[in-house]
């Protein structure tokens, strides 16, 4: 990919035309909603219904394609691809990996639903009679679907595009890259920027949403505790104070602090998690998390087509599947550039099978023992109550389930306070990923400007608070599903580019292997055994190398490109003493261009090689190489020694190669 010559860089800044077209339709839909909060509210609703009713099985038949494609592509020869250059290894162990993915799946929202939602499903199921053992057999076979894999999957499916393109062919950490394929250059332009205006629009109403759920599940709390009343100016104020804080976070810097304090929290969850299921019918609870997981998994198959479509027509699909498909899509730019960030030097298969499982166990844990528990309260012990106010009062259902408990006030205040330090964290979070996807330049793991965040923090807040005016939780699911709509019809199109670049590496994969000319020829004519020994054993520093990147890389480059110039191919050499790279790119009209760059970099001197090497050589302990990389990435060797001519021999082998890639793809 001819992108990928070049890794970008300079200062990270706004890209306006991203900017400008994403903020532009969130304000004016913002403002618009605040002007007439209850017309706007009704077009939402009716806007949804519509959706619901026309496009249901479409959001259906979309969440279970992004699943199938992550699993499939996994499971294939693909899945042995890296998520970077070949030889590049993961940034952290499994275990902290790991950890980072568990934290992935925390969200204040499993504290609004984990109760609310099974119980409404209980009351009013979405087929067959309410408030008996099927009843309740149903609602959590329904509520692990629309926490399940198919949620995941989706994040698994962007997070692998985000990471795949960044790492593997250095093109922007942006959705659009995914396009490359498709339109190639043309994903810098009006396609391009639309793709990421998209992206931002979903992403600013799925966190929206979370935080309208978020505040309203505090506000309860707060109620609950200190009496302060439900009321949306109330909700606004609590919107303000924390993401005001969570403004703060992401400009101040402080990230050590909040990842202390998030990782606090993540115990205080766990915590609460197993007081529940063992001050709770711990036996009955833990029985009837293994049949949950049977059952949904026995009706996975059929539950992802399930639209009801010989039912009575009624608003159950749209208000529930259809929304829950919607907002994983709009969470997926979010939490799949998070993924993407900590899984470098991933394979996909243990990407995509890591992402799909890991945070998938403790939510489903998470659901199950609270939502049996609150079926538990309702159909064995006369809490007809509890099922009323998740029908009635959503928000207040698991602070009325933590009262029947032992030391039910203290147990409440602490869940008030794991949710407002994960409402601050989740919006930091939402604030920096929303700058990064409007920005450019830069290195893939830099964020945007401070500026951006809080611009972003400030949208979402905005939008929020309008939803809340509008309708509350209707207007909020209705926003969801609407927005979400273009941007699963962009998340298809990236389906179809990540898997033509797959193919197409397959394909050099194959050309490799049929080169007329070995690549191993030009690097045994580097000399002598002597010369051979002593380049093997030597580790140049920065100047070394870059004297040879001048001296001898460069001329070996200028040459062939006065050769290619006149054969009358269109060539273009990139020099980027930034970047300390030169590179080179033969056009070939619409075919793929050949693309050899030669790049520094850094690497620790390993440790046996520092005994001999004197003082100044302990403290600094870095060597430098000229490595070649082509449009798939590094190839992981090494030109220091090599002689102009054997580089131009090592350009033309690779240039071959390149030539039998385009002839077994056309």
């Amino acid at each position: 990919m001819s992108a990928s010559s070049t890794p970008s860089s300079g200062l990270v800044r706004m890209n306006a035309p991203i900017f400008y077209f994403a903020a532009t339709v969130i304000l004016l839909f913002g403002l618009t909603v605040i002007a007439i909060p209850q017309q706007a509210g009704a077009w939402l609703l009716a806007a949804q219904n519509w959706a619901a009713n026309t496009v249901g099985w479409y959001y259906m038949l979309a969440m279970t394609l992004y699943l199938v494609f992550v699993v499939v592509t996994a499971l294939s020869g693909y899945g042995k691809i890296k998520l970077g250059a070949d030889h590049d290894e993961p940034e952290f162990s499994y275990l902290s990996w790991a950890g980072m993915l568990f934290a992935a799946g925390i969200s204040i929202t499993l504290f609004f639903f984990c109760v609310s939602e099974p119980l409404t499903h209980l009351v009013q199921p979405p087929q067959g009679a309410p408030m008996n053992a099927d009843a309740a057999r149903q609602a959590m076979q329904v509520l692990f679907l629309h926490w399940g894999l198919h949620g995941w999957g989706v994040f698994a499916f962007v997070g692998m595009a985000l990471a795949y393109f960044a790492y593997r062919h250095n093109l922007p950490l942006a959705l659009r890259s995914a396009l490359y394929p498709l339109i190639g250059k043309r994903i810098n332009g009006p396609i391009g920027y639309a793709v990421d205006g998209f992206g931002i629009i979903a992403t600013v109403f799925g966190l929206g949403a979370d935080m309208g759920f978020g505040v309203l599940h505090l506000n309860s709390g707060l109620d609950y505790l200190f009496g302060i009343a439900h009321t949306q100016w109330i909700q606004v104020g609590l919107i303000t104070l924390m993401m005001g804080a969570a403004i703060l976070v992401a400009v101040a810097g402080v990230d050590k602090g909040v990842r202390v304090m998030s990782d606090i929290n993540m115990l205080l969850a766990c915590a609460l998690l197993l007081f529940v299921l063992f001050a709770g019918p711990t036996q009955h609870l833990l029985n009837t998390l293994i049949q949950n997981i049977g059952d949904y998994l026995g009706a996975l198959p059929t539950k992802s087509f399930d639209v009801y479509a010989y039912n009575k027509p009624s608003d159950w699909l749209g208000g529930w599947t259809v929304f829950y498909w919607a907002w994983w899509i709009a969470w997926s730019p979010f939490v799949g550039l998070f993924i993407a960030r900590i899984s470098r030097g991933r394979t996909i298969r243990e990407f995509v099978f890591g992402v799909l499982l890991i945070p998938l166990g403790f939510t489903l844990a998470w659901m199950s023992i609270f939502g049996n528990s609150a079926i538990d309260q309702v159909l064995n012990h006369g809490m007809a109550a509890l099922g009323q106010s998740a029908i009635d009062n959503p928000s207040m259902s698991l602070y009325l389930l933590l009262e029947t408990y032992p030391w039910s006030k203290a147990v409440i205040a602490v869940t008030v306070f794991i949710s407002f330090v994960f409402f601050v964290t989740s919006a930091d979070s939402g604030t920096v990923v929303l700058s990064t996807l409007s920005s450019k330049g830069g290195n893939a793991d830099e964020d945007g400007p401070k500026w951006l965040r809080v611009f972003w923090g400030a949208m979402t807040a905005l939008v929020t608070s309008a939803l809340l005016f509008a309708g509350s939780i209707d207007s909020l699911k209705s926003a969801v599903v609407l927005t979400s709509l273009p941007f699963s019809l962009i998340l298809l199109l990236m389906m179809w580019g990540l898997h033509k670049a797959f193919y197409m590496e397959s394909q050099k994969q194959i050309a490799q292997l049929h080169s007329l000319a070995p690549i191993s020829a030009s690097r045994k004519g580097r000399g002598g055994w002597r010369q051979r020994l002593s380049q093997a054993v030597h580790f140049p520093s920065r100047d070394e190398v870059y004297r040879f990147l001048e001296s001898t890389v460069r001329p070996a480059i200028e040459e062939v490109t006065a050769v290619f110039v006149e054969k009358g191919l269109n060539v273009v050499t990139q020099p980027d003493p930034a970047n300390d790279s030169v590179s080179l790119e033969i056009g070939h009209g619409e075919e793929r261009p050949f693309v050899y760059q030669v790049q520094m970099r850094g690497y620790f001197t390993p440790s046996f090689a520092l005994g001999g090497m004197g003082k100044k050589a302990i403290n600094n302990r870095r060597y430098y190489r000229a490595e070649v990389h082509l449009s798939e990435g590094s190839q992981d060797y090494d030109l220091v020694g090599y002689t102009k001519e054997q580089i131009i021999n090592d350009i033309l082998d690779q240039y071959e190669r390149h030539l039998q890639f385009l002839h077994l793809v056309r």
